[in-house]
Parts: structure tokens; sequence; C-alpha cells
């Protein structure tokens, strides 16, 4: 059992928790209504993404042998055989089809683009390099419209927006780390993309990403928008969480040499956690607080 926990991810299902920005957003994270069918909706995404782990898993069994790390996985390992993964993949699909058939057609939609990518990544994006980032960026930006189709509600250009610098973000400074993985251990035929990639390369594209994903944050806390929306300008006061957040990162893949498994670094690093529970805090009680006529 063990085995199969490790197989489908569930630490990976994090990463489903973006369905959960529309709704804070929009004020609408205490309406009970719309949270009960969003969190349907991170359920169905967190079957639909261990599926997608065990198929690329299985894709990816000559490679990860030689990696330090991933040779531990279960499939690699034999820990778990080939027949049985693709059993259980099938049921996670089939999971995901039982809670599609209630749903509206957009949040469908999602469901199928995000499959239909991340397959396109498994088998031959992942191979090309900027579209292996770009693919992967999409998926955190189909999240994001997903968890607003599911509830019919709009969703906000800023928050495409900072969604996609932010996952370039993360998924770039994951390219470096296996690319400095790769050079200090002399490993060879891990990842074929990483050779159209330098740790140069990598830092320029972070560089950009990084100063897009702050840069727009900060612009969609003081827009016209978003004050009359909100009723106040203190959300600017949630930006300086943003940029610490941005340089620990940094921080810790430059100098710890951290970053191949950005959900482990989110969910390890002491300063890293605070300043998400920070963030996450003041962004509600300044959002929520003319609507609940909160006191600060």
């Amino acid at each position: 059992m063990n085995s199969i926990i490790r197989l489908i991810r569930i630490k990976q299902w994090i990463k489903n928790l973006f369905l959960f920005a529309p709704l804070i957003f929009s004020q609408n994270l205490f309406e009970g209504d719309y949270f009960s069918k969003v969190f349907i909706g991170f359920i169905t995404f967190c079957f639909l993404a261990s599926a997608v782990y065990i198929l690329n898993d299985i894709a990816d069994v000559e490679n990860d042998r030689k990696h330090p790390i991933k040779k531990h996985r279960p499939i690699v390992s034999g820990e778990v055989k080939v027949p049985l993964a693709i059993l259980l993949a099938v049921l996670l699909i089939f999971l995901v089809v039982v809670s599609a058939v209630n749903q509206n057609y957009k949040f469908n939609l999602a469901l199928l683009s995000y499959l239909t990518v991340n397959i396109a990544y498994t088998y031959k994006f992942k191979n090309v390099v900027l579209l292996d980032i770009f693919s992967i960026a999409f998926g955190f930006m189909i999240r994001i419209m997903a968890g607003a189709w599911i509830v019919n509600i709009e969703v906000s250009s800023w928050l495409i927006l900072c969604t996609l610098f932010l996952s370039l973000f993360l998924a770039i400074t994951k390219r470096r780390s296996e690319l400095t993985l790769v050079t200090e251990q002399q490993l060879n035929g891990t990842r074929k993309v990483l050779s159209d990639y330098s740790v140069t390369f990598a830092d320029q594209m972070s560089t950009i990403v990084a100063s897009g994903a702050v840069i727009s944050y900060a612009l969609y806390t003081v827009s016209e928008r978003t004050r009359e929306i909100f009723h106040t300008e203190n959300l600017i006061f949630t930006t300086p969480f943003v940029v610490f957040g941005i340089f620990r990162y940094l921080f810790l893949v430059h100098k710890k040499n951290l970053g191949e498994n950005p959900t482990a670094v989110i969910t390890t690093d002491i300063p890293m956690i605070i300043n998400l529970f920070l963030w996450l805090l003041s962004a509600i009680l300044i959002i929520y607080k003319t609507k609940f006529d909160i006191t600060l």
C-alpha cells in the first residue's frame, strides 16, 4: 500500500489547490455551495493527475533507472508491476469520468485539455526545448480555469497572468536544478532536453519570469478593477510576501541546490511555509474585510 501511495504521489496533490484561487479572489470562498463544487473539482483533478503520473512513470522507466533519486520510484524499482500500475491508472480515469458526468462542459473541457497536454508532454513535449516548460505551466493555468469554470465565475486576466509567470518560474528552476544535478554527478540520459539548456540560460529565463510574476501581482493589487471589487487599496500590502517567496525560492535553488521537486521545497522549508501562510491570511482578511465587516 505504501508503494501505491508513492506511485500516485499524494504529496503532489497540493498543486491542485490552484483550483481554489478563483474562489478566493471572487469573494466566494466561504459560500458553501461554491466551496463544495470546487472541492469536488479538486478531488477530480487529484485522481486525474495521479493517473498522469503513473503513465509518465511507465514511459520513463529506462531513463529513471539512471537517476539517483527517481530510480527508487515504485515502478522503476519493481515494487509495483507495470500491469498493476496500468490497472490503477484506468481505475483513476474511471473515477474522473464518473465525477465529470455531473459537471458542466467547461470543467470537463479543462479535464480533457489537462489530460491531452500531459499525454503529449509524456511522449513528445518533454523532449522539446521550451515547449516542455510551457507544458508544465499550462497544467497550472488550466487548474485556475477549471476552478472558475466549475462554479461559473469569471476568471481575472490578472490571475491568469500571475499564474503563467509563477508556473514558468517553477518549471525553469526545476530544469536548472536537474541540469545542475546531471552536471555534478555526470549523469547521462536522464532527460534528453537538458542538453538544450544551460545554467546561464535557465538563470536568464528565471530572472525574466520572476520579475514578471512580481510586477504583474503588484500591478494587480493597485489596478482600478481590483480596488473597485474589494473596496480597498490595502491588497498592495501582500506584495512583500510574494517578493520574499520568490527570493526565498531562488535562495534554495542557487544556494541549497534544491528546486528539482518544487512541491517538496514549498512544503518542507519552514520560512516558505510561514510566508505562504501569512500571505494567504493577509489576502483573505483584506479581500473579505468589507464583505464581513472585519476590523483590521
